[in-house]
């Protein structure tokens, strides 16, 4: 069974499919972090997303895919849809940020390409987005404190031809892993500081969703 991640460099959801025996490959624009370059993909993933491609990988070795994958995942950058990210696209109360929209609209587009490649299953994932941006309703919400971690993190899946997943462990106690309320500091009024401190840290998948992933949506494809 063939798998592409595309937009990941942690390899974390590449390695959680290559441990139950997958042909798995991740793919961004930057070098990967997670330690595997024989099964990474430096470069832009669109032209592979619809398989029957060749590329090579990091490590130099040329790989053909003939067909499609049986599975696409992928994490499209979400700095200009997040929810999170509303002060900037509303920096006046009924004002939009125009050039901000625009960027907006451009990763909603990259992230549609993905939702709508020839694949028969097919996983994306983001946070909440704006509501100005338009994207379509997501099949699922996933927490990390339901696999096993102890950190709250709103993460929204789209899918297709895959069950939603289920949760593994249940955490009861556990803390924000992103910043929130950060403004909230300076008028006295508190906030989270969360654990996440820059982008790359907030863009983590965690090893408990990623193995969900793998176990459960593995069953799906055979």
């Amino acid at each position: 069974m063939k798998l592409l991640v595309a937009c990941e460099e942690s390899q974390t959801v590449c390695k959680a499919f290559r441990e139950i025996g997958w042909e798995a490959y991740s793919c961004d624009i930057i070098e990967c972090s997670g330690g595997h370059p024989e099964w990474h993909i430096q470069g832009d993933a669109l032209p592979l997303i619809n398989g029957n491609c060749k590329f090579k990988t990091a490590d130099g070795v040329e790989h053909t895919v003939d067909g499609k994958w049986d599975l696409l995942i992928a994490h499209p950058p979400c700095t200009y849809m997040s929810k999170a990210g509303a002060r900037f696209m509303y920096p006046t109360a009924g004002n939009i940020d125009e050039n901000r929209l625009k960027k907006a609209l451009e990763a909603k587009d990259f992230f549609m390409k993905f939702l709508n490649a020839d694949c028969e299953r097919i996983c994306v994932e983001n946070p909440t987005p704006l509501k100005c941006v338009g994207l379509p309703k997501e099949s699922q919400v996933v927490q990390p404190f339901e696999y096993g971690h102890p950190f709250s993190k709103r993460t929204l899946l789209w899918q297709k031809g895959l069950s939603p997943l289920k949760p593994t462990k249940i955490v009861d106690e556990y803390k924000p892993y992103l910043p929130s309320n950060t403004g909230g500091f300076a008028r006295g009024k508190g906030g989270s500081r969360g654990v996440a401190h820059n982008a790359k840290d907030a863009s983590k998948t965690f090893e408990g969703i990623a193995k969900a992933m793998a176990e459960q949506w593995g069953k799906d494809c055979q």
